[in-house]
């Protein structure tokens, strides 16, 4: 659909977006969850079959392919803001589920080379800092009032998108630095990987200035906002109004499957590469998405993240619905904090 998208008229531009937010969604209101996990054996036979990691790879070259073939049909002749508007979406999407949602998961890898592909697709969407928030700051801080991607109860989204964006960013930074200190180099020399990732996007930018046109590089930048704000909408969903208690010590306990939002619908789980299944991904954090598994004591949303994502655009809606749910766990999983 992304393929022909790019470069489509009338409802094929805006084919991908309303399968993902309008028939995904829909279908998921009928379905049930699947709760089923996979057994030991069946857990091995995922992991040895390679397919897994391939479908993960291809969407590297696949995501730049559809992003240049993007950049070079935004300046079509007689194209209306209808159809403009829909390619933006469309590469929008490419952005925030296969380009930045693929590489959260190819960023847990061991292999370097792995988190150089995730680096590659986080390029694709002008957020190359994502790994380095995420991977040292929220996996660390999840579900704590230090942690600018774990949303607070009754904190609206468009408040939200505001604190985790430029408070993500920050503690990118912070992290690079302290880690340059600590490795006896310079904070801001060339082993700072903040400075490497902003100098590589700033070169993107120029580049498709140069190739493309002023035109294709503000519809890129569009396109970027909407996968960054998409990620960010999946950031609210995924921990809001969950807190971890702390100690006797005063340190946070261990992250627990209580402490995210999952969903066991299948639509979703397959789009998202099973991202729903947020519990068993931050319980541990390098375990492959094919054997993600559902737990009984994760938080199950009403419906999957697509619609809930939806729900997310109107506040007072979502508080409705979600809130309740959060004081019925409260009452029933003594790791949730009460405390916002």
């Amino acid at each position: 659909m992304a393929f022909f998208g790019v470069v489509g008229d009338g409802l094929v531009c805006w084919a991908f977006p309303l399968f993902g937010f309008a028939l995904v969604p829909m279908v998921e209101l009928f379905l049930e969850p699947r709760h089923r996990v996979l057994s030991e054996m069946e857990e091995e036979a995922a992991l040895q079959d390679p397919l897994f990691d391939l479908l993960l790879y291809a969407f590297v070259p696949l995501q730049w392919f559809i992003l240049f073939r993007f950049l070079a049909h935004v300046d079509d002749p007689g194209i209306t803001i209808w159809d403009l508007s829909g390619r933006i979406a469309t590469m929008g999407m490419m952005c925030g589920i296969y380009g930045i949602n693929v590489a959260h998961e190819l960023g847990h890898r061991r292999l370097r080379w792995e988190r150089d592909l995730a680096r590659t697709l986080l390029l694709s969407s002008l957020y190359m800092h994502f790994i380095i928030e995420h991977n040292r700051g929220h996996h660390a801080r999840v579900a704590t009032p230090d942690d600018p991607a774990s949303a607070r109860k009754n904190e609206a989204l468009y408040t939200f998108w505001f604190r985790s964006v430029v408070f993500s960013f920050i503690s990118a930074w912070r992290i690079e630095v302290e880690r340059s200190k600590k490795e006896g180099r310079a904070p801001y020399g060339l082993g700072n990987e903040m400075l490497r990732s902003l100098t590589i996007e700033a070169s993107l930018l120029v580049g498709i200035a140069f190739f493309f046109g002023s035109m294709a590089l503000w519809c890129f930048m569009a396109a970027a906002m909407i996968g960054i704000l998409l990620l960010e909408t999946v950031n609210y969903i995924e921990h809001y109004g969950l807190r971890r208690r702390k100690n006797d010590y005063g340190q946070y306990q261990r992250v627990q499957h209580v402490h995210s939002w999952n969903s066991d619908l299948l639509p979703g789980r397959l789009m998202l590469f099973e991202l729903t299944r947020h519990s068993d991904h931050h319980y541990k954090a390098s375990k492959k998405y094919q054997v993600l598994r559902s737990h009984e004591v994760g938080p199950q949303l009403p419906t999957g993240y697509p619609g809930m994502m939806l729900l997310s655009l109107v506040p007072p809606l979502w508080f409705r619905v979600v809130n309740p749910i959060i004081e019925r766990l409260r009452k029933s999983h003594a790791e949730l904090d009460v405390a916002q």
